[in-house]
C-alpha cells in the first residue's frame, strides 16, 4: 500500500520494545485508555501474539487476552481483528497457530517461518478493517523490535508499521538495567528507515527521584536524535493483567516454617510449565487476608487451605512432568489427608482417571494415566470448545466465564459441578465439571470463576474461608477502575500532547 491510499485510512501508533517484557502491552493499553477517555474511538492490535494466555470474543472466537484487556480500555469488544495470529507454545519448538480465532494447525517454528507471508496479508486484512472502523488504531509490537536475525521474517514490528505508515514510540526498562544501552543499542541495530520512523522513547518502570534522571534524558535526546515523551515511575497501586507468564517464572519454594508464620491462610497454585490462563487468580490475588502463591519446586501442602491445578497448554506433557517430579504423589496425599483440590481446564482433565489423545492433537497418540482424584476421563479431539460461558452453582448463584479446550470429559461418578444455561449467547442445559469426597476435591472447564463475587464466596466458603472479604466490585467494573488509573498515571508522567502531534486525528483530538 502506497502512502497517499494509507492516508485515507485512520491513523496507526505502534508501540514497539527494545526488548520483552520491557512494558509494551501496558503502555498500549495505557495509550488505549488515554485516547478513549478523549472520545476518540480507538482500537488495540497485534498482528501476531505469542501466548497462552488466551480469551473468547462475543462471536466464540479466541483471541490473546493481552488485546482483550486493551479492548476493554478502549471500552469496545474484543474482536479478532485486533490479534489476527495467536501463537499458543505448546513445546520449546512449536505452536497451535490460531488464525482470526479459530485452530489452523500445530505448527513447528520452522514450519511457520514458510507461511509468514500468507500471515502477513491476513493480518494487514485484519488492520485494514480496524482502520475503517476506527479513528485510530495503537499498534503493539513483539519482543524486541531489532533482533537482526529475525528481522527478514517479521510481522510484527516494523513491517507492519510501515505497512501502516505508523510512527513508532520505543519502549525502554529502566529497571533490569542498562536502558541507555537499550536504546542506543537498538537504534544501531536498525536500518535508517527504521530509525526514522521512530518519533521518540518512553522509558518504563523507574524507581527513586525522576529529576535525578533528566540529566540522563537529555543525554539520550542529543545521543540519538530521538525525543523522551516522558519517564513512566514504578507502581504499586494499579493492578493489570500480565500478558506472558515470565511474571510467574521460577517462584519461591514456601517452607513450612514459613507458611507456619503467616497471619493470613494461604493458597497454592501448581505452576505447571505449559501454564495457560494464570489470569483466572488475579481476583484471589487481590483479596485482603489471603496469601496466594505460585509454586513450582515440590514440598509439602498441607499448610494450603487449598490447591489449585491451572490451566495448560499441553495437558499430556504437564500431567507426566507432575509424575516425573513427584508432585503426582505429593497431590495425591494432600487429598488423602483432607485437603481441598480445585482443577481448571488443563488442571481439571489431570485430575480424571486417564488423558486419551488417539489423533496425537498433543503429540504422540497415546494415553496418559491421570492423578485419579476425580471419577473422570478425558479424550482430546477436535475442534476446539471456545464458549462465553453462563452457570450456576447450587441452584442459586450465577457466574460467568470462559471456556477454551480440546477435548471432552466423560463423567464416571461425583457430582457436576455447575448448571451451564448459556454459551456464546445461546440458550442450553448442560452440566459442567465435577465434585467429588464431599466437594472437596472439584474440577471445571471454566474459566474467569473468580470475577463473580458470588462465585468466589461460595468457593471460599467451600475451602473454611467463609470470613474472607470479597468486594462486590469485581471483574470488568473493577478492571475499568484500573484502566483510568493507569492512564491517569500515564497523562501525569508523559508528554501526550507531543504524542498526539505525531497522529493526525481530526478535531476530536
Amino acid at each position: 500500500m502506497n502512502t497517499s491510499e494509507n492516508r485515507k485510512k485512520s491513523p496507526c501508533l505502534a508501540i514497539l520494545g527494545t526488548g520483552s517484557e520491557v512494558g509494551k502491552s501496558i503502555l498500549a493499553t495505557a495509550v488505549c485508555r488515554f485516547f478513549a477517555n478523549r472520545g476518540i474511538r480507538v482500537a488495540p492490535f497485534k498482528a501476531q501474539n505469542m501466548s497462552n494466555n488466551s480469551g473468547v470474543t462475543p462471536e466464540g472466537l479466541e483471541m490473546g487476552r493481552a488485546q482483550i484487556v486493551q479492548a476493554e480500555a478502549c471500552g469496545i469488544p474484543p474482536h479478532v481483528d485486533m490479534n489476527p495470529i495467536l501463537l499458543k507454545p505448546t513445546s520449546d519448538v512449536g505452536s497451535q497457530v490460531v488464525l482470526l480465532g479459530s485452530v489452523l494447525e500445530n505448527s513447528t517454528a520452522s514450519e511457520y517461518h514458510k507461511k509468514k507471508e500468507g500471515m502477513f496479508s491476513t493480518a494487514c486484512a485484519a488492520l485494514d478493517r480496524l482502520r475503517e472502523t476506527y479513528q485510530l488504531v495503537v499498534m503493539e509490537g513483539a519482543g524486541s523490535c531489532a533482533e537482526v536475525n529475525l528481522m527478514p521474517h517479521d510481522i510484527v514490528n516494523f513491517r507492519m508499521a510501515e505497512y501502516a505508515d505508523a510512527p513508532v514510540i520505543l519502549v525502554a526498562d529502566i529497571h533490569r538495567g542498562g536502558v541507555f544501552g537499550q536504546i542506543v543499542g537498538t537504534l544501531e541495530c536498525l536500518g535508517q528507515a527504521h530509525r526514522d520512523r521512530i518519533a521518540g522513547c518512553i522509558i518504563n518502570r523507574f524507581r527513586g527521584d525522576i529529576s535525578l534522571f533528566e540529566e540522563g534524558s537529555g543525554w539520550i535526546e542529543e545521543k540519538t536524535g530521538k525525543k523522551i515523551f516522558g519517564v513512566l515511575p514504578w507502581y504499586n497501586h494499579i493492578h493489570i493483567e500480565a500478558e506472558d507468564s515470565v511474571v510467574i517464572e521460577n517462584p519461591e519454594k514456601r517452607s513450612s516454617a514459613f507458611l507456619k508464620n503467616l497471619t493470613s491462610p494461604a493458597i497454592a497454585i501448581i505452576r505447571i510449565p505449559h501454564i495457560s490462563n494464570f489470569t483466572d487468580f488475579d481476583p484471589l490475588s487481590s483479596l485482603k487476608g489471603l496469601e496466594v502463591y505460585f509454586i513450582e519446586k515440590v514440598q509439602e501442602l498441607s499448610s494450603f487451605k487449598a490447591v489449585i491445578l491451572p490451566g495448560s497448554k499441553n495437558t499430556r506433557s504437564d500431567l507426566n512432568w507432575l509424575w516425573e517430579t513427584g508432585w503426582a504423589e505429593m497431590l495425591k496425599n494432600y487429598a488423602d489427608k483432607g485437603g481441598r483440590i480445585l482443577g481448571i481446564c488443563g488442571g481439571y482433565q489431570m485430575m480424571g482417571r486417564q488423558v486419551h489423545d488417539p489423533d496425537g492433537l498433543e503429540g504422540t497418540p497415546g494415553t496418559t494415566q491421570g492423578l485419579s482424584l476425580l471419577p473422570v476421563e478425558t479424550f482430546l479431539k477436535a475442534p476446539k470448545t471456545t464458549t462465553l460461558t453462563r452457570f450456576s452453582w447450587t441452584d442459586r448463584i450465577e457466574g460467568s466465564g470462559y471456556e477454551i479446550h480440546t477435548g471432552q470429559t466423560n463423567q464416571l461418578g461425583g457430582e457436576p459441578m455447575f448448571d451451564v444455561f448459556e454459551q456464546n449467547g445461546i440458550p442450553c442445559q448442560k452440566k459442567d465439571g465435577c465434585a467429588a469426597y464431599n466437594s472437596r476435591i472439584m474440577g471445571t472447564y471454566i474459566h474467569g470463576l473468580f470475577d463473580t463475587p458470588e462465585i468466589t464466596k461460595c468457593w471460599l466458603n467451600s475451602i473454611g474461608l467463609a470470613d474472607i472479604e470479597v468486594s462486590e466490585t469485581r471483574g470488568l467494573a473493577a478492571r475499568d477502575r484500573e484502566y483510568d488509573l493507569l492512564a491517569e498515571h500515564f497523562e501525569k508522567n508523559i508528554d501526550t500532547d507531543a504524542i498526539i502531534k505525531i497522529l493526525d486525528l481530526g478535531e476530536n483530538s
